[in-house]
């Protein structure tokens, strides 16, 4: 039987979330694994998305009939102004009936809203991960993460993360020699690192608001290598340890040392995609150890740094350098 895939759309759709997801499936049905696609809004007909172009003839999500799988795209007023009840309406009533929920970037918001991801790990597009985070306190947002299955939901990062999602979930159903050959094609995958950390912790983080804090991390970035521990940054930046803790957990909601870590684990993926070895994204990054590297690794990204490279890699990439 051939899998049924709703994706509910409404005015001022972010076309990527759409398009992106769409293409997967086509190329899965190009490989033999066919999936029925709708595209659902709230009232049915034309759907304008919020770069202009028109999704035609959309159905109505009263008239969806049987769906296996929702997809709910996302869109900027989605965190700016919150989902219309109309939005909500549509989503609450194919939710129930699906086996598997899923959104693109501020589609989150949809999802959270119904109260769907109470209790449950969930992600978001970086920008709009602290406004989640605060308007839904019982959702655990994860803002670095490309997409988090927790239970039947599945939610995803930012925009062109939905052909990430879409390829786990193809994975899932069809297995991961038919997810690659579809991400080949696409050519993506060896273009992705493992969380949005590859647009820099300085991004997949909210900026910090006081002006020691913005000061403390821009040195942290510039040079990963140096001693960030917790006294040495106090003492750079003149507070007490506790004082900076605070700061950390106010603004960026981790602690000093959490975030540190982050800083560099993202300078060693982008080692390694570079071509470097373990021992020198290692020492470069600021981790110090082989050993330490695979435990960071182990811990943010579920893999180890040799299954990393391979990953996300390619074929001409240079030897490893020293």
């Amino acid at each position: 039987m051939t899998h049924r895939i709703a994706l509910l759309v409404f005015d001022g759709v972010t076309l990527l979330d759409v398009s992106g997801p769409l293409e997967v499936l086509h190329q899965a049905g190009r490989l033999g694994h066919p999936y029925t696609c709708a595209l659902v809004s709230p009232r049915g007909g034309d759907v304008t998305t919020s770069s202009g172009p028109v999704l035609a003839g959309t159905t109505a999500a009263a008239d969806a009939g049987p769906v296996d799988t929702l997809v709910v795209a996302g869109a900027d007023h989605l965190a700016d102004q919150g989902p219309q009840e109309e939005l909500l309406a549509a989503a609450d009533a194919l939710a129930a009936q699906t086996a598997r929920v899923a959104s693109v970037c501020s589609g989150a918001f949809v999802l959270a809203a119904l109260g769907l991801l109470d209790d449950r790990r969930a992600t978001t597009h970086w920008r709009h991960a602290r406004t989640l985070a605060r308007r839904h306190p019982r959702v655990h947002v994860e803002p670095d993460a490309l997409h988090i299955h927790d239970g039947r939901y599945i939610t995803s990062a930012g925009i062109s993360a939905g052909i990430d999602l879409m390829l786990a979930l193809v994975e899932h159903d069809h297995g991961p020699d038919t997810a690659r050959d579809i991400a080949r094609e696409l050519v993506v995958f060896m273009q992705r690192p493992g969380g949005q950390s590859q647009f820099s912790t300085a991004l997949a983080t909210p900026p910090a608001r006081s002006d020691l804090l913005r000061t403390l991390t821009a040195s942290v970035l510039a040079d990963p290598t140096a001693d960030h521990s917790l006294p040495a940054m106090a003492a750079s930046a003149a507070v007490s340890t506790r004082h900076l803790t605070r700061l950390f957990q106010t603004d960026l909601r981790t602690t000093p040392a959490r975030w540190v870590e982050r800083v560099r684990l993202d300078r060693a993926q982008q080692l390694l995609l570079d071509g470097h070895s373990i021992t020198s994204a290692a020492h470069h990054s600021g981790l110090g150890s082989d050993e330490t590297l695979r435990r960071v690794f182990a811990r943010h990204l579920g893999i180890t740094p040799t299954e990393y490279r391979k990953r996300f890699t390619t074929t001409h990439d240079q030897a490893p350098l020293s």
